[in-house]
């Protein structure tokens, strides 16, 4: 799994970041100055950095040309700044991409694919699990051929389970990668596993796919035939 690390001041807009890179298949690290982000260049290397220009100890495009100095890890610039020939600057000085705030979590996800898939370190872009198909980039599923509506959360769920299909997943793990430290319980996890079995046809007493490891937690795997 490509690792990503995410440079942002603002606690907010980080969380989102990295919630969002997580659910596209992502192992995300976040970091909110200059200072963390330079201790974090050393090996292992992030694959990807995204990096804000406004930190609070050392703008952004000072930290580009350090980083540039030590390392050749791919960077997206994330910033509100906008003017053309700031863009121009810092695709000059090393940036790989440029992403103009307010940006989507679906354009920050594609960018992200573009910039690692042309150093040959793109996570695929499609699950499938048995007849269950999850579309990473469309956030679309399909079982059988057939669309199945979910929630966002829902899909972030199926999709983080999909990943490590075959394995047993806890709900504390649930809680912290999917959620990502949200203020919720187990009984979350609960309701949500309830749709979505329901929405794939099954229960938690004839389970398919979703298989309730009893004291552990949680497995998804291809139905037996």
């Amino acid at each position: 799994m490509p690792t990503v690390l995410v440079v942002e001041d603002d606690d907010l807009v980080r969380d989102v970041l990295t919630r969002s890179l997580t659910a596209a298949g992502y192992d995300v690290t976040a970091v909110g100055t200059a200072i963390e982000l330079m201790r974090r260049i050393t090996p292992p290397v992030p694959d990807l950095v995204v990096l804000d220009l406004g930190l609070p100890d050392l703008d952004g495009s000072q930290v580009l040309r350090m980083l540039r100095a030590v390392s050749r890890v791919p960077v997206i610039i994330a910033t509100a700044r906008s003017e053309e020939s700031e863009i121009v600057r810092l695709l000059r000085d090393g940036a790989d991409d440029y992403l103009v705030k307010p940006f989507s979590s679906e354009q920050l996800a594609a960018r992200v694919h573009a910039v690692l898939r042309r150093s040959g370190q793109a996570p695929p872009s499609r699950l499938q699990v048995g007849d269950l198909v999850l579309d990473l980039q469309a956030r679309g599923v399909t079982l059988k051929g057939k669309t199945i509506e979910l929630n966002r959360r829902e899909f972030d769920l199926l999709a983080y389970m999909a990943r490590r299909a075959g394995a047993v997943v806890t709900r504390r793990e649930l809680l912290t990668e999917v959620w990502r430290g949200s203020d919720v319980y187990e009984r979350t996890i609960d309701v949500h596993l309830f749709w979505l079995r329901r929405k794939l046809g099954e229960t938690a007493a004839a389970p398919r796919y979703l298989h309730t490891v009893r004291g552990v937690g949680l497995r998804l795997e291809a139905p037996r035939s």
